[in-house]
């Protein structure tokens, strides 16, 4: 039988190694970002545009779509218990600032990660046991330089973008119940909902949507790259890579929601 003792040993160590080795990558990425523009060829703008196409244009539909139906969900929900208040209009502002400070952020990023991240890793763990990347090495290519930075850069961008619209659709889907099923004047639900939100909510929001596009791009990239044993190999790194994206965007979101919450920023 294994010592428990020192199966937590190898795991843990196997989890300091790998942050250790994230943290290299998001300084080396960070790094290339600055100073790749003013040291000879750079990852060319057909890159970073495709991968802002892949990461955002290609996923607006499906953020589009959840967040309508949240919407949608959180009005119902929330007007069974406002009206026995008699405070049914209360369903407007509970709606955009639960979407726009949390739900928003949240579902766009397990939107992306499930889509996109997958297909990061995916795309450089193939490239890996392929040895594509040892080819780019050899020619002098820095794969952090031409494959890393473009997603990173497409994510960081895009994803805040698409909380945005998520936030906006999600507080249609609760004007669709606010207005055919509580009856309440659009006019009314549209300024209620916008009355009670500060800019604190959607900036929180907004910095919660950066941090998720982070991990799910150093997380991909990461795994991608570190990933063995050919086909089989692939298809458990792109597992692993989501899972990892998922439980990572929950803690921050905690983390970042208690930060918030304590504050008087």
């Amino acid at each position: 039988m294994n010592n428990p003792i020192a199966a937590i040993g190898r795991v843990s160590i196997n989890v300091f190694q790998d942050t250790i080795k994230i943290l290299g990558l998001f300084f080396n990425t960070i790094w290339w970002i600055i100073v790749g523009p003013f040291k000879g060829k750079t990852a060319s703008r057909t890159s970073v545009f495709e991968q802002l196409v892949f990461a955002g244009t290609q996923s607006v539909i499906i953020v589009f779509f959840i967040t309508f139906f949240t919407g949608i969900v959180i009005a119902m929900q929330s007007a069974y218990q406002l009206k026995q208040l008699g405070a049914v209009i209360y369903v407007a502002p509970m709606v955009s600032i639960s979407m726009a400070r949390e739900l928003g952020p949240v579902f766009a990023a397990l939107v992306v990660t499930g889509r996109v991240g997958s297909a990061i890793t995916a795309e450089l763990g193939t490239m890996k046991v392929s040895e594509q990347i040892e080819a780019l090495e050899t020619i002098a290519l820095d794969p952090v330089r031409y494959l890393v930075v473009p997603r990173f850069l497409a994510l960081l961008i895009m994803l805040p973008c698409l909380t945005i619209m998520g936030d906006l659709m999600g507080i249609l889907g609760g004007l669709v119940v606010g207005v055919f099923n509580l009856n309440i004047n659009p006019y009314r639900y549209v300024t209620f909902s916008f009355d009670l939100m500060t800019w604190k909510d959607i900036w929180t929001g907004l910095v919660k949507s950066g941090a998720f596009a982070i991990i799910i791009s150093l997380i991909s990239c990461h795994v991608g790259l570190e990933t063995r044993g050919g086909a089989e190999g692939v298809g458990k790194s792109t597992t692993l890579s989501v899972v990892l994206s998922f439980i990572l965007i929950i803690l921050f979101d905690c983390i970042l929601t208690g930060i918030f919450f304590f504050s008087n920023m």
